[in-house]
């Protein structure tokens, strides 16, 4: 009896303490905007496929000191969308990220789930994007998470009409 007591008390304590780093986490995260608007238009997967370059994003722990930031998305035989982010860190080294990504709503497949540590996945909407995808505004729904995404490095100045 006195085992099973200690072993559900260790549990008890265990899920706190998890609950406890989750909360943790998210205080972590500063909201940039609290009044997220829903993605603007549908997305046609196969042309947002290929590298995106990072342009400009909300500073996040886990991409601290990251510059040179693309972002590789190619079809899977299943319908899933793979994932590679790749990061060069202060020192030089390069370092990456695979994942996955499920579209989340097919009636304009701007929601999208990504997951890079197995079960856990989180939001990934394109909240915006231009008619020939040369660049794209992605986020989510708490407004803590905001990428900027463009096809060059450095994008150009738009082109004034004459």
């Amino acid at each position: 009896m006195r085992k099973k007591t200690l072993l559900l008390a260790a549990g008890m304590a265990a899920a706190l303490l998890s609950l406890t780093a989750c909360v943790g986490l998210l205080k972590r995260h500063p909201v940039g905007n609290r009044a997220v608007p829903e993605p603007r238009r549908a997305v046609e997967i196969q042309r947002y496929l290929g590298r995106w370059f990072e342009i400009a994003r909300y500073e996040q722990g886990f991409q601290r000191g990251c510059e040179g930031v693309t972002a590789d998305y190619s079809l899977r035989p299943d319908g899933s969308v793979s994932v590679l982010n790749r990061c060069r860190r202060p020192d030089g080294r390069m370092t990456e990220a695979r994942g996955r990504a499920r579209i989340a709503d097919e009636a304009s497949n701007a929601k999208l789930r990504v997951s890079f540590f197995g079960p856990f996945s989180g939001d990934y909407w394109v909240l915006d994007h231009a008619d020939d995808y040369s660049w794209s505004i992605v986020g989510e729904g708490s407004g803590r998470y905001l990428w900027l995404l463009a096809r060059e490095p450095t994008p150009g100045d738009p082109k004034s009409p004459r």
